[in-house]
């Protein structure tokens, strides 16, 4: 079932965004033309549970969608990142001053299979010390929140979380945990 790249072409070319034109060949002999992909960096994103247990959140404005959420720490692979977990461990040190003990791998999605070529590295990570105040980047306005485990169950049970991608993770974080069970 998979398609025949014959052509590809450049329409946009951007540090946070590339967005190319394809030209493809079914198997069956069809062509699709345009089939627009919009190229990403992976992302990585992580539930951080301090020493105490409480879980580290950040609130911050989402332009896309023009509203401040509630939301986990995560970011953007940088091309200077050797390795996911690398990448998770700098993005949750800058946004939000701490270090952890233990990391656990939840695995890897894709964002949006249909016109995006990236991942997004899901980790858990436990035993958060504050180590240094925030270092965020000249975009990034970046609220710490810390709350009980069963206080972001329910905020993801209640819908509450928006971000896809992040609710996603917390999920897989709290299968992990033992704190949701699949029916």
């Amino acid at each position: 079932m998979d398609w025949k790249l014959l052509s590809s072409e450049y329409l946009f070319k951007d540090n946070w965004l590339t967005a190319r034109k394809d030209k493809c060949l079914t198997p069956t002999g069809k062509i699709i033309e345009p089939y627009y992909v919009l190229e990403y960096n992976n992302w990585v994103n992580g539930v951080a549970i301090r020493e105490d247990g409480q879980v580290i959140m950040i609130r911050q404005y989402r332009q896309g969608i023009g509203k401040t959420l509630l939301e986990i720490p995560g970011g953007t692979m940088d091309d200077t990142d050797p390795s996911p977990l690398f990448a998770m461990q700098r993005e949750m040190l800058e946004e939000t001053g701490y270090e952890f003990k233990e990391w656990v791998s939840l695995g890897s999605i894709a964002p949006n299979t249909a016109s995006s070529n990236n991942f997004t590295h899901m980790f858990l990570a436990t035993g958060g010390v504050k180590v240094k105040e925030q270092q965020l980047d000249h975009s990034e306005e970046i609220e710490v929140v810390v709350m009980p485990l069963e206080e972001l169950q329910q905020l993801v049970l209640d819908n509450k979380i928006v971000h896809s991608l992040h609710t996603t993770c917390i999920f897989y974080a709290l299968l992990h945990l033992g704190k949701m069970a699949m029916k």
